[in-house]
């Protein structure tokens, strides 16, 4: 049994009956192993979780477009990341039955997922630096920068959208983010 058809299995239960009412034993039951086999691969809800957030959300960092310099491409792959986690199932039901259990990691730390996207963020920096598209900064700093503000885009999008266009914000977003990674005048 691969883990894939475990965190199919707990994918399943968070979009039915969301995240804190999912159990191993829900999860177990739709895998169809024991919970013991469960129990080896993952010994908590929460460890199974995070591997599913981890799949669901880790696989936009590699979206990104060919573009002619490396911020053009870093701008249109964080706008579409930030559409397509707004239209992930497993993100909006969070939000929806759980909004509460991404409190932690907007104002306590940094989870696995979002590390993952620093660090992909710090690599696209590292080819913008290299291009000179992108103004040189310290990549950790620049992509400690752009998570912030991004998350913010994603997790306020609902209050946000009320009575602005997804689409003009998502393109205020590209704006914000051209902006603050093209180089001065003269520096290029």
């Amino acid at each position: 049994m691969s883990d894939e058809v475990l965190l199919d299995a707990v994918r399943s239960c968070v979009l039915t009956i969301g995240v804190r009412r999912t159990t191993l034993t829900d999860v177990a039951r739709l895998a169809g192993v024991s919970r013991m086999t469960l129990y080896r691969r993952f010994p908590d809800v929460r460890t199974l979780l995070t591997a599913l957030m981890t799949r669901e959300f880790s696989s936009l960092f590699c979206q990104f477009d060919s573009g002619a310099t490396a911020r053009e491409q870093l701008v249109d792959g964080v706008v579409k990341s930030v559409q397509h986690l707004l239209a992930n199932p497993v993100l909006n039901r969070v939000l929806d039955l759980d909004p509460e259990l991404l409190l932690p990691y907007v104002v306590e730390r940094l989870g696995s997922t979002q590390r993952l996207a620093e660090q992909f963020l710090r690599e696209q920096l590292a080819v913008g630096h290299a291009d000179r598209s992108i103004r040189v900064a310290d990549p950790v700093v620049q992509a400690r920068a752009l998570l912030l503000a991004v998350q913010s885009f994603v997790l306020s999008s609902r209050a946000a959208t009320v009575d602005v266009s997804a689409e003009d914000l998502a393109a205020e977003l590209a704006a914000l983010v051209d902006g603050c990674l093209r180089p001065k005048e003269g520096t290029a």
